[in-house]
């Protein structure tokens, strides 16, 4: 475990984060047609709205929650996929299929199920679990990797993105452990998410490199189960100083003074998966004060001029932060579902 010293509070064995006013603030921003967007007037993509969606989870509003998948399931394209942003249920000109946003509806249903035990959710829901799993691995290399995307042309965009694809293999996962639940066989999917997790762990060259500089490319492979014990106390050992400032968060790009909630709440979750809650616990004080009145969450922060980044309040920062809550104070069963245990 990291030697992490830190100016703030010790936090209480209660969650010191307003659950209730972060996911009122995601479902203030929800549609009536369960489409959560990015903010007030944004724009939406698949990836963040199921975060959203599992952060009002969380905090018990499932109602909501299920609106929103349902709002998925709905707009789903007949391949499987999803186009990369949506606008009020309809797509913005030059929006793409991504694997990492259609993948991941299987980690917000599954996580659904396993907060509520709604096993009719879960059934309803399989058809479009099923039909995304099967568009991403359509989607894989030959060596293991998960290509980036498809164009509205059709082209195939022959780029894997570490982080991207860390993420697809906790959704394979996912979609995994949701056929098993329903007794339903699919010994393809655990073979993908076998030549993908290998692809990841060994062969780095089939990733894009220019990506290193992310945060998310160090942390991601840890908080996706793919880099775990021994190897993942190492991996993040190795940058930690690169890219956290203490008492502020985590840089979203090593070389620029960005620091975004979201990264920081997601380390909180990968810190949590490898076993070192404390240090996750001094992590997860960092954010504390970074928050509205409304109960949004900042986006970001530069430093060192300490200045509050963008204007615009984003919900799925604040899911990321729910969930983290949820990782660190155990609130629901849900959150297993990041768990390095859960997974092997």
């Amino acid at each position: 475990m990291l030697n992490v010293t830190d100016a703030t509070q010790q936090i209480d064995e209660n969650p010191p984060v307003d659950i209730l006013s972060a996911a009122a603030f995601i479902m203030q921003v929800q549609k009536q047609s369960g489409e959560i967007p990015w903010s007030r007037g944004g724009k939406t993509d698949l990836w963040d709205h199921v975060e959203s969606a599992m952060g009002l989870t969380v905090a018990g509003f499932t109602g909501p929650a299920q609106n929103a998948y349902e709002w998925a399931a709905r707009t789903q394209l007949p391949d499987g996929s999803w186009w990369s942003y949506y606008r009020d249920g309809r797509p913005i000109e030059g929006a793409y299929k991504d694997t990492n946003m259609t993948a991941y509806i299987a980690v917000g249903v599954l996580h659904y199920f396993l907060s509520t035990g709604d096993l009719d959710f879960l059934q309803r829901l399989w058809p479009t679990v099923e039909k995304a799993t099967e568009y991403t691995i359509r989607m894989q290399a030959p060596e293991g990797q998960v290509y980036w995307a498809r164009s509205a042309r059709g082209n195939i965009e022959k780029r894997a993105l570490l982080t991207g694809s860390s993420s697809v293999l906790l959704s394979l996962r996912a979609a995994s452990r949701t056929a098993d639940i329903l007794g339903i066989s699919r010994p393809e999917w655990q073979q993908a998410a076998a030549r993908l997790y290998l692809a990841i762990c060994d062969r780095p060259h089939l990733f894009d490199p220019t990506k290193s500089r992310f945060s998310m490319d160090w942390y991601y492979p840890v908080l996706c189960g793919a880099v775990t014990g021994d190897d993942a106390e190492k991996r993040i050992r190795t940058k930690w100083e690169l890219f956290t400032i203490p008492g502020w968060g985590v840089r979203c790009v090593s070389d620029q003074p960005w620091l975004t909630m979201a990264e920081t709440a997601e380390l909180i979750l990968a810190l949590v998966a490898m076993g070192w809650r404390e240090t996750a616990r001094t992590v997860y004080g960092w954010l504390r004060d970074k928050h509205y009145g409304d109960g949004a969450f900042w986006t970001g922060v530069t430093y060192p001029d300490r200045i509050i980044y963008t204007d615009e309040k984003t919900t799925w920062t604040s899911a990321a932060v729910l969930l983290a809550t949820d990782a660190l104070y155990r609130l629901t069963p849900g959150r297993r579902i990041f768990s390095h245990d859960f997974r092997s």
